[in-house]
């Protein structure tokens, strides 16, 4: 069954992701953060593939795979009302700066706004200045909530 396009322009074709397009992921994911986690894109696959509220986006240019954003509308964890989530974005760096990561962004963006939610978030490493430069100058800033974290080994 052929996915149904999610967005299109002369230049950028965004679409939902099908089982083929995870070796891409994998191998993009693995040049980002030097670590493969196919079993992880397996099951990320099926969880965000299959629920209504989730969208696996793939960004195209001439039916090359130039990029991929993970979103999920969630509600009430750590008491936070609805809103969108957008766990993993990832662009090819030869098609960085052509606009693939912000058409993938608002294509989440109106998605989140159609399900009814008014806020997005996502989380990244403070170190992750890539993007971090990406989610800022898309109109992100700090939220209202403050991670916490223990490290188990030395407690």
């Amino acid at each position: 069954m052929q996915p149904q396009l999610f967005f299109m322009t002369s230049f950028i074709t965004l679409r939902p992701a099908i089982p083929g397009d995870l070796p891409c992921v994998v191998a993009l994911d693995e040049a980002n953060t030097g670590l493969a986690k196919p079993d992880y894109w397996q099951d990320a696959f099926i969880r965000y593939s299959e629920s209504p509220a989730a969208h696996f986006l793939i960004a195209e240019i001439e039916g090359r795979f130039a990029g991929f954003l993970i979103g999920e509308v969630r509600a009430w964890e750590f008491g936070s009302p609805p809103c969108g989530w957008v766990f993993a974005l990832g662009v090819q760096p030869e098609f960085r700066t052509q606009g693939i990561g912000t058409a993938l962004f608002e294509a989440a963006c109106n998605a989140f706004r159609k399900s009814g939610v008014a806020q997005v978030r996502t989380m990244l490493s403070r170190d992750d200045h890539l993007n971090m430069a990406f989610f800022r100058s898309q109109g992100m800033m700090a939220g209202p909530f403050l991670q916490l974290e223990l490290d188990l080994e030395s407690a």
